[in-house]
């Protein structure tokens, strides 16, 4: 696994979305994006960091950032966690980890003992220009959203 530094190019992505489109990270060049990785909607610590940036995307978004999550749920499950959880920005579906792989985010995982292949709790901020200016690995899900603020010097 390969995990990105920064000023390497982010890989561009096209990703089906839950307002039934589909997302590119090319369409957000011109304005900093924050790329989040989780391992599953509705579960206890992605519906934490979820709320987190739900709950601070007003302050992110007037500080020049755009957020999209991204884990490997099927559309409707993400449609159903967007919904009960009031979420206010897309979260894409990435059945077939290619994206979380190519932003280094799948990998080896230990769990209870036992090791498998599975998603990383990362965030990746991209510059205007396509550019990684951050890139974060095995995140926290509690208290990511104001790490993370502080690290981009927000708060």
């Amino acid at each position: 696994m390969t995990r990105l530094s920064p000023g390497e190019t982010a890989p561009d992505f096209t990703l089906p979305a839950t307002d039934s489109s589909s997302v590119s990270l090319s369409g957000f060049r011109g304005r900093s994006t924050i790329v989040y990785f989780y391992p599953a909607a509705a579960t206890p610590g992605c519906t934490k960091e979820a709320c987190d940036f739900r709950d601070n995307l007003n302050s992110l978004q007037d500080a020049g950032y755009a957020v999209v999550g991204i884990s490997p749920d099927p559309v409707p499950k993400l449609e159903k966690f967007a919904e009960a959880e009031n979420l206010n920005f897309p979260l894409l579906s990435d059945p077939d980890h290619a994206v979380a792989e190519a932003y280094g985010a799948w990998g080896e995982k230990k769990n209870y003992g036992k090791t498998y292949e599975g998603l990383i709790r990362s965030t990746v901020v991209v510059d205007p220009e396509g550019k990684v200016s951050l890139a974060q690995y095995n995140v926290k899900a509690t208290g990511h959203v104001a790490k993370l603020s502080r690290d981009l010097g927000l708060s």
